[in-house]
């Protein structure tokens, strides 16, 4: 079958993917009912199902995971004794943080100067359409050539593990020959990429008190022990004067050998204002993929605008920590209770919570199904061959599918290029790219049934 006429078709089939991808992005699908209805993940969830539905799978099921959410499950059967590939995407996604910096609303795909912008058009709902593209493709030329399982997830942003445990309780339903990871990204716009590496990550609520209550700053501030300030002080121990994470006893040294992300290339990508450094050391690429990082994501505190002069009780964070490949997240996180133990000021009481964690993940390059992806991308990205990167961030399910089905070949693509933005204010997708990865997945799903074959 030749490569242009999937291509062709994909192109022919962009329209209709904007309005899925409209639709799809108007749920507030954010797994967090303490800030967005539940009703919002569950419709989302249906819509999902009813797209797979549509398409012929058989076995939709709304799966009920232990941590309150649905993953969507379905199967459409290729010919006998071809391959079996498993497709990942999710459909949950971070909250839109400040509306007021959405230049168009955040639960609205619009299209402006090029892309279309709306929360999880990148991350991951345009993931999502990305399989359903390449499914259609192969449908309209000749056939789909593997079994296909695929399966959404309803909570990868919460890190609370819902698809994990029921993928372990039910360790035949995902089983699979390859499976493709539609939530990761080409290193640029334009420049084909499979993702090799995850950094895995800890969630800990960390908790400090001092006082049985609030004291008035000017008749106690001094001697009383301001929890406010313990904290600061505790977090500022996770931090070398050059930013670098210090956590006791956890190594950061570690070299990233493949493509390297220059330093030009990341200022800009990261809007790092002007005269501002980096922090840490070693390349950005080292800093990246093959080294832990702190990052304090939340602090309990009074907002300046009604403070009252006070010596604070408790105070109260919220630290991520993200773990490079090599080093069990479980380990990490023992390092890092210890360090806050450690690092408390004056024998303050402290309470520590982990709310969310995942292990870092590995891929095999030298697999079979990774010659397949790079003859695909070279097609559908002429002139370009494929590049291998890491990735800083986390997705917990990579591991617990390596370890449920250790033959399994897993690739990470998607549509998360660093323009994308995701997890910040108007995150958007390159339409160019969804068209261009849906032929690479397409071109793909046939190039491994081929190799299974011969």
């Amino acid at each position: 079958m030749p490569s242009q006429s999937i291509a062709e078709t994909v192109a022919s089939l962009m329209p209709r993917a904007k309005q899925e991808l409209s639709e799809l992005v108007a749920f507030q699908s954010v797994a967090d009912w303490a800030q967005f209805p539940q009703s919002e993940s569950q419709a989302a969830a249906n819509w999902v199902a009813d797209a797979l539905r549509a398409e012929g799978f058989q076995d939709v099921a709304l799966l009920d995971t232990p941590d309150g959410t649905q993953s969507v499950y379905g199967f459409l059967p290729g010919p006998a004794d071809a391959p079996t590939v498993l497709l990942y995407a999710h459909y949950d996604v971070q909250p839109p943080l400040d509306d007021a910096a959405w230049i168009s609303p955040a639960f609205e795909l619009t299209e402006r100067d090029g892309r279309w912008y709306g929360r999880g058009s990148a991350d991951c709902k345009g993931g999502f359409i990305l399989h359903l593209l390449a499914l259609r493709a192969l449908k309209a030329n000749g056939g789909v050539p593997v079994n296909v399982k695929v399966i959404v997830e309803g909570s990868e942003e919460q890190g609370t593990g819902g698809l994990q445990q029921y993928a372990t309780a039910h360790p035949e339903l995902l089983a699979a020959d390859a499976i493709v990871i539609g939530d990761a990204g080409n290193f640029r716009t334009g420049l084909p990429t499979v993702t090799a590496t995850l950094r895995g990550m800890c969630l800990l609520k960390v908790k400090i008190d001092t006082l049985g209550g609030n004291l008035h700053s000017g008749m106690f501030g001094g001697a009383a022990p301001d929890a406010m300030a313990a904290l600061i002080q505790l977090l500022a121990s996770l931090r070398a004067p050059d930013g670098s994470t210090t956590v006791d006893g956890l190594a950061s040294d570690a070299v990233w050998e493949g493509l390297q992300y220059p330093e030009a290339d990341f200022r800009s990508d990261a809007k790092v204002l002007d005269g501002v450094e980096l922090i840490g050391e070693g390349t950005i690429a080292d800093r990246l993929w093959s080294r832990p990082a702190v990052t304090v994501l939340a602090i309990d505190s009074p907002p300046v605008v009604g403070a009252t002069p006070s010596v604070h009780a408790s105070a109260g964070a919220l630290v991520s920590l993200r773990v490079p490949p090599g080093t069990d997240t479980a380990e990490a996180i023992k390092l890092l209770e210890a360090h806050l133990v450690a690092h408390t000021p004056w024998k303050a009481h402290l309470e520590l919570e982990v709310v969310g964690q995942g292990q870092p993940f590995q891929a095999d390059t030298a697999s079979p199904a990774y010659a397949s992806m790079a003859q695909a991308m070279q097609e559908a990205y002429p002139g370009q061959e494929m590049q291998i990167s890491g990735m800083g961030g986390s997705i917990p399910l990579c591991n617990t599918l390596t370890e449920l089905y250790p033959d399994a070949e897993m690739l990470l693509i998607g549509l998360s290029e660093p323009e994308a933005q995701i997890h910040a204010v108007n995150e958007s997708v390159s339409p160019q790219e969804l068209e261009r990865l849906s032929v690479t997945e397409a071109l793909f799903l046939l190039n491994y049934a081929e190799s299974k074959r011969a």
